[in-house]
């Protein structure tokens, strides 16, 4: 291994070792431990969020499905704000309760159509990673939680005004 990765590596441990685990905030902030898992944890707490999307969709409903959506969504800000109280770092790799927010708005127009659901997960990464125009500003600009949730909300409503466009053709 590298030196540079062996470094990351140790800020990262001492990031997570630094949250108070015995509270919520980073079980919600790495979603339910996706968020540490090595590499690209964006990437796998994106997936992580297509069980639950699934799943409140298939048992419960579109207007559960937008609550939760909700909670989540403004919950995250506050989770956020805790999570880098608690560790002193700003929009930690291990925080990724913003990737299920952004991939719970990208995927509501998608409802349960399989298809739609892998072109949500794929365009909300693309926007998520390479943050083209306002998603990048508020990457770089917006601080605190909000800042953490926001380029992913925004990433989230691209996606899902694609997603629901497509969903007229397939």
């Amino acid at each position: 291994m590298s030196e540079d990765f062996q470094d990351d590596f140790k800020d990262e441990m001492k990031t997570i070792k630094s949250a108070n685990w015995s509270t919520p905030v980073p079980i919600l902030a790495t979603w339910f431990g996706f968020g540490l898992v090595n590499p690209a944890p964006g990437t796998i707490g994106s997936i992580g969020a297509i069980p639950f999307i699934v799943g409140i969709l298939m048992f419960a409903g579109m207007i559960p499905y937008l609550f939760i959506g909700g909670v989540i969504l403004f919950g995250g800000i506050i989770i956020c704000d805790l999570y880098e109280k608690q560790t002193g770092k700003e929009d930690a790799k291990e925080v990724v309760i913003d990737e299920v927010a952004g991939m719970w708005i990208a995927c509501a127009p998608a409802l349960l159509n399989p298809v739609l659901l892998l072109i949500a997960f794929v365009l909300f990464r693309v926007f998520d990673i390479l943050k083209p125009g306002p998603i990048g500003w508020c990457d770089k600009n917006v601080k605190g939680g909000l800042g953490v949730m926001l380029d992913d909300i925004l990433a989230g409503i691209i996606t899902g005004l694609i997603v629901w466009g497509l969903s007229f053709w397939i």
